[in-house]
Protein backbone atom coordinates (compact mmCIF):
# COMPACT_ATOMS: atom_id res chain seq x y z
CA UNK A 1 0.00 0.00 0.00
CA UNK A 2 0.93 3.62 -0.35
CA UNK A 3 1.52 6.34 1.21
CA UNK A 4 -1.36 8.96 1.26
CA UNK A 5 -0.59 12.60 1.06
CA UNK A 6 -3.76 15.00 2.92
CA UNK A 7 -3.87 18.92 2.02
CA UNK A 8 -5.55 21.36 0.36
CA UNK A 9 -5.59 24.91 -1.50
CA UNK A 10 -7.29 26.42 1.17
CA UNK A 11 -3.94 26.38 3.67
CA UNK A 12 -2.46 28.88 1.85
CA UNK A 13 -5.20 31.38 2.55
CA UNK A 14 -5.20 31.45 6.14
CA UNK A 15 -3.44 34.51 5.87
CA UNK A 16 -1.26 35.06 9.19
CA UNK A 17 0.65 37.87 7.23
CA UNK A 18 4.22 37.72 5.24
CA UNK A 19 6.01 38.41 8.77
CA UNK A 20 4.25 35.52 10.67
CA UNK A 21 6.43 32.90 11.02
CA UNK A 22 3.53 30.91 10.60
CA UNK A 23 2.99 32.14 7.09
CA UNK A 24 1.41 30.58 3.54
CA UNK A 25 5.04 30.32 2.61
CA UNK A 26 5.56 27.15 4.51
CA UNK A 27 2.97 25.21 2.29
CA UNK A 28 4.57 26.43 -1.00
CA UNK A 29 7.82 24.75 0.27
CA UNK A 30 6.82 21.39 0.93
CA UNK A 31 4.38 21.84 -2.11
CA UNK A 32 7.49 22.08 -3.95
CA UNK A 33 9.82 19.31 -2.68
CA UNK A 34 6.61 16.76 -2.84
CA UNK A 35 6.50 17.97 -6.34
CA UNK A 36 9.80 15.57 -6.53
CA UNK A 37 10.05 12.69 -9.34
CA UNK A 38 10.99 10.63 -6.28
CA UNK A 39 7.53 11.24 -4.73
CA UNK A 40 5.55 10.50 -7.50
CA UNK A 41 4.01 7.53 -5.92
CA UNK A 42 2.11 9.07 -3.08
CA UNK A 43 -1.32 8.80 -3.29
CA UNK A 44 -2.76 12.32 -3.08
CA UNK A 45 -6.15 13.29 -1.50
CA UNK A 46 -8.07 16.26 -0.60
CA UNK A 47 -8.83 17.22 3.24
CA UNK A 48 -12.19 17.13 2.74
CA UNK A 49 -14.76 19.64 4.34
CA UNK A 50 -16.40 17.28 6.01
CA UNK A 51 -20.42 17.01 7.74
CA UNK A 52 -19.16 15.54 10.50
CA UNK A 53 -16.08 17.65 11.13
CA UNK A 54 -17.65 20.10 13.61
CA UNK A 55 -18.86 16.87 15.86
CA UNK A 56 -15.51 15.15 15.78
CA UNK A 57 -13.84 18.35 17.24
CA UNK A 58 -16.37 18.21 19.99
CA UNK A 59 -14.37 15.29 21.02
CA UNK A 60 -11.40 17.35 22.19
CA UNK A 61 -13.12 20.68 22.58
CA UNK A 62 -16.24 21.83 24.18
CA UNK A 63 -18.68 23.59 22.24
CA UNK A 64 -18.22 26.93 24.04
CA UNK A 65 -14.56 26.59 22.21
CA UNK A 66 -15.91 25.54 18.76
CA UNK A 67 -18.05 28.73 18.93
CA UNK A 68 -15.89 31.27 19.76
CA UNK A 69 -13.67 30.37 17.00
CA UNK A 70 -16.48 30.46 14.90
CA UNK A 71 -17.64 33.84 16.29
CA UNK A 72 -14.18 34.99 15.55
CA UNK A 73 -13.44 33.66 12.16
CA UNK A 74 -17.11 35.93 11.13
CA UNK A 75 -15.66 39.04 12.63
CA UNK A 76 -13.03 38.38 10.00
CA UNK A 77 -14.84 37.55 7.32
CA UNK A 78 -17.01 40.57 8.20
CA UNK A 79 -13.95 43.24 9.15
CA UNK A 80 -11.59 41.76 5.70
CA UNK A 81 -8.42 41.64 8.18
CA UNK A 82 -7.08 39.22 10.39
CA UNK A 83 -8.60 39.47 13.97
CA UNK A 84 -6.19 37.73 16.96
CA UNK A 85 -7.66 34.29 18.97
CA UNK A 86 -4.50 34.56 20.95
CA UNK A 87 -2.04 37.22 21.36
CA UNK A 88 -0.05 35.35 18.08
CA UNK A 89 -2.54 33.39 16.91
CA UNK A 90 -4.32 35.27 14.10
CA UNK A 91 -7.49 34.37 12.35
CA UNK A 92 -8.11 35.41 8.57
CA UNK A 93 -11.24 35.62 6.66
CA UNK A 94 -10.25 31.92 5.32
CA UNK A 95 -9.23 30.72 8.15
CA UNK A 96 -12.34 28.87 9.36
CA UNK A 97 -12.32 26.70 6.51
CA UNK A 98 -8.56 26.33 6.44
CA UNK A 99 -8.93 25.01 10.43
CA UNK A 100 -12.29 22.68 9.45
CA UNK A 101 -9.94 21.03 6.58
CA UNK A 102 -7.17 21.03 8.89
CA UNK A 103 -8.94 18.26 11.33
CA UNK A 104 -10.66 17.14 8.04
CA UNK A 105 -7.09 15.65 6.84
CA UNK A 106 -6.59 14.10 10.15
CA UNK A 107 -9.91 12.49 10.27
CA UNK A 108 -9.82 11.51 6.29
CA UNK A 109 -6.14 9.98 7.06
CA UNK A 110 -7.79 7.99 10.46
CA UNK A 111 -10.20 6.04 8.16
CA UNK A 112 -7.91 5.37 5.21
CA UNK A 113 -5.17 4.10 7.42
CA UNK A 114 -7.43 1.75 9.76
CA UNK A 115 -9.77 0.52 6.48
CA UNK A 116 -6.47 -0.21 4.81
CA UNK A 117 -6.73 1.89 1.90
CA UNK A 118 -3.03 3.30 2.61
CA UNK A 119 -0.44 2.42 4.42
CA UNK A 120 -0.05 5.36 6.42
CA UNK A 121 -0.05 9.02 5.97
CA UNK A 122 1.02 13.14 6.23
CA UNK A 123 -1.34 15.56 6.86
CA UNK A 124 0.27 18.79 5.22
CA UNK A 125 -1.95 21.44 7.28
CA UNK A 126 -2.13 24.78 9.02
CA UNK A 127 -3.12 26.39 11.24
CA UNK A 128 -1.31 23.84 13.38
CA UNK A 129 -2.56 22.23 16.65
CA UNK A 130 -0.96 20.54 18.99
CA UNK A 131 -1.03 23.79 21.04
CA UNK A 132 -5.04 24.06 21.59
CA UNK A 133 -6.07 23.38 24.88
CA UNK A 134 -9.72 21.89 25.01
CA UNK A 135 -10.84 25.36 25.79
CA UNK A 136 -7.96 27.69 24.15
CA UNK A 137 -6.45 28.76 21.16
CA UNK A 138 -2.99 29.69 21.53
CA UNK A 139 0.43 29.29 19.75
CA UNK A 140 -0.56 29.76 16.13
CA UNK A 141 -3.14 26.73 16.66
CA UNK A 142 -7.01 26.86 16.77
CA UNK A 143 -7.99 22.86 17.13
CA UNK A 144 -5.76 19.97 18.26
CA UNK A 145 -5.62 18.35 15.43
CA UNK A 146 -3.75 15.70 16.20
CA UNK A 147 -5.78 15.12 19.50
CA UNK A 148 -9.31 15.05 17.20
CA UNK A 149 -7.53 12.68 14.87
CA UNK A 150 -6.60 10.15 18.05
CA UNK A 151 -9.99 10.29 19.32
CA UNK A 152 -11.74 9.70 16.42
CA UNK A 153 -9.84 6.59 16.17
CA UNK A 154 -11.25 5.47 19.14
CA UNK A 155 -14.73 6.70 18.54
CA UNK A 156 -15.32 5.48 15.52
CA UNK A 157 -12.80 2.83 14.60
CA UNK A 158 -12.76 1.36 18.54
CA UNK A 159 -9.14 1.92 18.67
CA UNK A 160 -8.31 1.32 22.08
CA UNK A 161 -5.22 2.49 22.94
CA UNK A 162 -4.25 5.81 21.31
CA UNK A 163 -0.71 7.47 21.02
CA UNK A 164 0.34 10.63 20.10
CA UNK A 165 4.13 11.51 19.59
CA UNK A 166 5.35 15.01 19.48
CA UNK A 167 8.96 15.93 18.36
CA UNK A 168 7.98 19.70 17.78
CA UNK A 169 10.64 22.41 19.79
CA UNK A 170 7.47 23.23 21.30
CA UNK A 171 5.98 21.29 23.81
CA UNK A 172 2.46 20.22 22.89
CA UNK A 173 0.96 21.42 25.83
CA UNK A 174 -2.84 21.21 24.03
CA UNK A 175 -2.70 17.68 23.49
CA UNK A 176 -1.37 16.83 26.70
CA UNK A 177 -3.93 18.73 28.68
CA UNK A 178 -6.83 16.86 26.48
CA UNK A 179 -5.11 13.50 27.18
CA UNK A 180 -4.13 14.08 30.66
CA UNK A 181 -6.60 12.00 32.18
CA UNK A 182 -7.03 9.34 30.29
CA UNK A 183 -4.55 6.06 30.62
CA UNK A 184 -5.99 4.82 27.16
CA UNK A 185 -4.35 7.93 25.45
CA UNK A 186 -0.69 8.21 25.26
CA UNK A 187 0.77 11.57 24.93
CA UNK A 188 5.02 11.68 24.12
CA UNK A 189 6.97 14.54 23.75
CA UNK A 190 10.57 15.92 23.35
CA UNK A 191 11.37 19.63 23.33
CA UNK A 192 13.32 22.50 24.39
CA UNK A 193 12.89 23.96 28.16
CA UNK A 194 12.83 26.08 28.87
CA UNK A 195 10.48 27.68 25.58
CA UNK A 196 7.06 28.60 25.10
CA UNK A 197 4.57 27.35 26.24
CA UNK A 198 6.18 26.19 29.70
CA UNK A 199 5.04 22.90 30.15
CA UNK A 200 6.55 19.94 29.39
CA UNK A 201 8.63 19.08 32.60
CA UNK A 202 9.28 15.24 33.09
CA UNK A 203 7.47 15.09 36.45
CA UNK A 204 4.14 15.92 34.08
CA UNK A 205 3.11 12.67 34.05
CA UNK A 206 -0.81 12.79 33.92
CA UNK A 207 -2.32 9.17 34.73
CA UNK A 208 1.13 7.85 34.15
CA UNK A 209 0.23 7.98 30.23
CA UNK A 210 2.01 11.58 29.40
CA UNK A 211 6.08 11.15 28.95
CA UNK A 212 8.05 13.97 28.52
CA UNK A 213 11.55 14.35 27.63
CA UNK A 214 12.34 17.83 27.85
CA UNK A 215 15.85 18.64 26.23
CA UNK A 216 18.62 21.70 26.77
CA UNK A 217 18.79 24.88 24.25
CA UNK A 218 22.17 23.81 22.36
CA UNK A 219 21.16 20.11 22.34
CA UNK A 220 22.14 18.04 19.23
CA UNK A 221 21.17 14.84 17.39
CA UNK A 222 23.13 12.91 19.54
CA UNK A 223 20.75 13.66 22.85
CA UNK A 224 17.51 13.75 20.65
CA UNK A 225 18.31 10.26 19.93
CA UNK A 226 19.03 9.50 23.30
CA UNK A 227 15.80 10.71 24.75
CA UNK A 228 14.13 9.12 22.39
CA UNK A 229 15.73 5.51 22.64
CA UNK A 230 15.54 5.89 26.73
CA UNK A 231 12.19 7.63 27.29
CA UNK A 232 9.92 7.56 24.53
CA UNK A 233 10.23 4.41 23.15
CA UNK A 234 9.87 1.76 25.82
CA UNK A 235 6.87 3.56 26.97
CA UNK A 236 5.47 3.41 23.86
CA UNK A 237 6.53 -0.01 23.47
CA UNK A 238 4.69 -1.21 27.19
CA UNK A 239 1.82 1.31 25.81
CA UNK A 240 0.81 -1.15 22.57
CA UNK A 241 -0.59 1.42 20.44
CA UNK A 242 -3.55 0.31 17.96
CA UNK A 243 -2.77 3.76 15.92
CA UNK A 244 0.28 6.36 16.44
CA UNK A 245 -0.29 9.61 15.75
CA UNK A 246 3.31 12.12 15.21
CA UNK A 247 3.11 15.75 15.97
CA UNK A 248 5.66 16.50 13.45
CA UNK A 249 7.26 19.85 13.66
CA UNK A 250 10.40 20.70 11.96
CA UNK A 251 11.18 23.44 14.21
CA UNK A 252 14.08 21.98 16.32
CA UNK A 253 16.36 21.83 13.31
CA UNK A 254 19.40 23.70 13.87
CA UNK A 255 18.47 26.02 11.32
CA UNK A 256 15.38 27.54 12.66
CA UNK A 257 14.39 30.68 13.80
CA UNK A 258 11.81 29.44 16.92
CA UNK A 259 14.05 27.00 18.53
CA UNK A 260 17.81 26.55 19.67
CA UNK A 261 17.63 22.42 19.54
CA UNK A 262 20.65 21.70 16.87
CA UNK A 263 18.56 18.51 14.72
CA UNK A 264 19.16 17.72 11.09
CA UNK A 265 17.58 15.79 8.76
CA UNK A 266 19.09 12.54 9.17
CA UNK A 267 17.72 12.94 12.77
CA UNK A 268 13.94 13.31 11.82
CA UNK A 269 14.85 10.57 9.37
CA UNK A 270 15.72 8.41 12.22
CA UNK A 271 13.02 9.21 14.53
CA UNK A 272 10.24 8.08 12.02
CA UNK A 273 12.33 5.06 10.91
CA UNK A 274 11.91 4.47 14.80
CA UNK A 275 8.61 5.16 15.08
CA UNK A 276 7.78 3.29 11.54
CA UNK A 277 9.08 -0.24 13.24
CA UNK A 278 7.45 0.02 16.65
CA UNK A 279 4.18 0.75 14.73
CA UNK A 280 4.98 -2.56 12.16
CA UNK A 281 5.19 -4.12 15.50
CA UNK A 282 2.25 -3.21 17.61
CA UNK A 283 -0.25 -1.46 15.08
CA UNK A 284 -0.15 -2.96 11.91
CA UNK A 285 1.65 -0.41 10.78
CA UNK A 286 -1.08 2.26 11.18
CA UNK A 287 0.51 5.61 11.37
CA UNK A 288 -1.13 9.15 10.75
CA UNK A 289 1.50 12.31 10.74
CA UNK A 290 0.47 15.93 11.18
CA UNK A 291 2.06 19.02 10.06
CA UNK A 292 2.69 21.02 13.52
CA UNK A 293 6.06 23.68 13.28
CA UNK A 294 8.62 24.34 11.10
CA UNK A 295 9.73 28.27 10.29
CA UNK A 296 12.68 27.89 8.17
CA UNK A 297 11.60 27.39 4.49
CA UNK A 298 14.66 25.54 3.76
CA UNK A 299 14.98 23.25 6.56
CA UNK A 300 11.23 22.55 6.50
CA UNK A 301 11.25 21.47 3.01
CA UNK A 302 13.94 19.08 3.74
CA UNK A 303 12.89 17.71 6.88
CA UNK A 304 9.73 17.11 5.47
CA UNK A 305 11.20 15.14 2.62
CA UNK A 306 12.54 12.83 4.89
CA UNK A 307 10.12 12.11 6.92
CA UNK A 308 7.48 11.85 4.12
CA UNK A 309 10.30 9.25 2.48
CA UNK A 310 10.45 7.45 5.48
CA UNK A 311 7.02 6.77 5.52
CA UNK A 312 6.47 5.56 1.86
CA UNK A 313 9.25 3.15 2.79
CA UNK A 314 7.80 1.91 5.62
CA UNK A 315 4.90 1.05 3.48
CA UNK A 316 6.48 -0.61 0.62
Amino acid sequence: MATALFTHPIFLQHDTGEVHPERPDRMRAIDKVLSHDIFSALVREEAPLREDVEEQIRLAHPATHLELIRAISERARERGIPMHADGDTLVSPQSWEAALRAVGAGLAAVDAVIEKRAANAFCQVRPPGHHAEADKAMGFCLFSNAAIAGLYARAKHGAERVAVVDFDVHHGNGTQNIFWSDKDLFYASTHEMPLFPGSGAANETGVGNIHNAPLRAGDSGERFREAVESRILPALHNFGPDIIIISAGFDAHQADPLGNVRLVEADFLWVTEQLTDLARKHSGGRIVSMLEGGYDLNALARSVAVHVKALMNAGA
